[in-house]
């Protein structure tokens, strides 16, 4: 898979940009501020609907413009497929696939991409929301479908806690409207957890060789889940190994658990108007050498295991994908690491269909390789210095 042409306008700092790309490397040359990241975020942003810079989409839109065009032309296995979004500041965004209407989650079916950002580094080092939200877009990445049962589970939370929350410290009153709310949690929420399980299960091999590719070292890179359902059950945290039996539960047996949790929350949960267990409160655990990366790996460690987790994924998707490989997107990332790092890096993805860096410095990005450049400054794509 790879893109042959991106169209934008009234995007970020764009009025308009074409942007050709050719398939292997393709290199974004431009001093930091100039459109570069937009480019590639946009890209992104056909893979998961969504920006890793930002949580809404109004950011996305141009400056004094109501909506922002995307139009990409796509190539899978020498078929092109253009796909278009409208992304609205105010209402609700649009969508095309080979100029016919679709729901704008369906675009995600036809693109795959795997970015690497600068922002990265918190998935090892931040808030679990921030693991949560790295694990829901690698569902969506693996199985498009996961698009509806995420927006459906977030629905059901919203609505049942602000039910909770208008019903606060009054139990009797909730009834049976809240058991309406719990049958559904269950659903979305068992399908949520066990395509997680799932999900780190089948990771943790390409973690393994990937993390050992970047560093040569064996660390034993390890993935496990913090459930608050296991939680609420057992009354300690539990963790879900990829190679235990919580990893293999069937999901009726995983929808009884999560049952029998919201049973044992249920005074806190009325008390304090909070849904207080499901996916929205899991925590995915990063370690090495059995110990947490978050506040024992150095800053090296720390970058090579976001770096490898991603380098996983994007095997796992291509493994997977009848579509080819997923796009690469390396975004200023080789400004964060050492010469080594970045030809252990560019090593493990230079042979993807398509590979596209970004780079204020050229010095930064290893030159062995045959690049496409193109040269971005103030928002203008000036040339192709190929």
């Amino acid at each position: 898979m790879r893109v042959a042409h991106l169209s934008l306008g009234d995007y970020r700092n764009y009025r308009t940009a074409e942007l050709e790309l050719r398939p292997g490397p393709n290199l974004l040359l431009g001093r930091n501020g100039q459109g570069k990241t937009n480019l590639v975020e946009a890209i992104a942003y056909f893979s998961s609907l969504r920006s890793h810079r930002v949580t809404g989409d109004a950011a996305l839109v141009r400056a004094g413009a109501e909506s922002a065009i995307a139009r990409m032309r796509v190539v899978a296995e020498a078929r092109e497929v253009l796909l278009e979004l409208q992304i609205n500041r105010d209402r609700a965004n649009r969508a095309q696939v080979n100029r016919n209407t679709v729901r704008p989650r369906e675009v995600t079916r036809w693109f795959s991409a795997v970015a690497f950002v600068p922002e990265d580094l918190s998935i090892v080092r931040g808030e679990p929301s921030i693991r949560r939200r790295f694990l829901d877009d690698a569902l969506v990445a693996r199985h498009p479908v996961a698009a509806g049962a995420l927006s459906d589970y977030e629905r059901v939370v919203r609505q049942r806690t602000a039910l909770l929350k208008s019903q606060r410290g009054r139990g009797e009153a909730l009834g049976a409207t809240l058991e309406v709310w719990d049958d559904q949690l269950v659903e979305y929420g068992s399908q949520i957890m066990l395509a997680r399980r799932e999900l780190i299960r089948d990771l943790t091999i390409p973690l393994k060789r990937s993390y050992h590719a970047l560093v040569e070292q064996d660390h034993g890179p390890s993935l496990s889940l913090s459930e608050s359902v296991g939680e609420a059950l057992h009354g300690v945290s539990r963790e879900t190994h990829p190679d235990g039996e919580l990893a293999e539960v069937s999901r009726e047996t995983l929808a009884a658990e999560i049952r029998a949790g919201l049973e044992v929350v249920r005074a806190r949960e009325v008390e304090r108007g909070v849904t207080l267990i499901g996916p929205h409160r899991d925590d995915l655990v990063l370690s090495l050498n059995d110990l947490p990366v978050k506040g024992y790996a150095s800053h090296g460690e720390s970058w090579s295991f976001a770096l490898s987790l991603k380098l996983a994924l994007a095997s796992l998707l291509r493994d997977e994908s009848p579509a080819g490989d997923p796009v690469i997107i390396l975004d200023d990332v080789f400004a964060e690491l050492d010469a080594r790092r970045r030809g252990r890096l560019m090593d493990a993805v230079r042979d993807f269909e398509q590979v596209i860096v970004t780079a204020a410095v050229e010095g930064d990005v290893p030159d062995e390789l045959s690049w496409h450049r193109v040269r971005i400054e103030a928002g203008q794509i000036l040339e192709d210095l190929s």
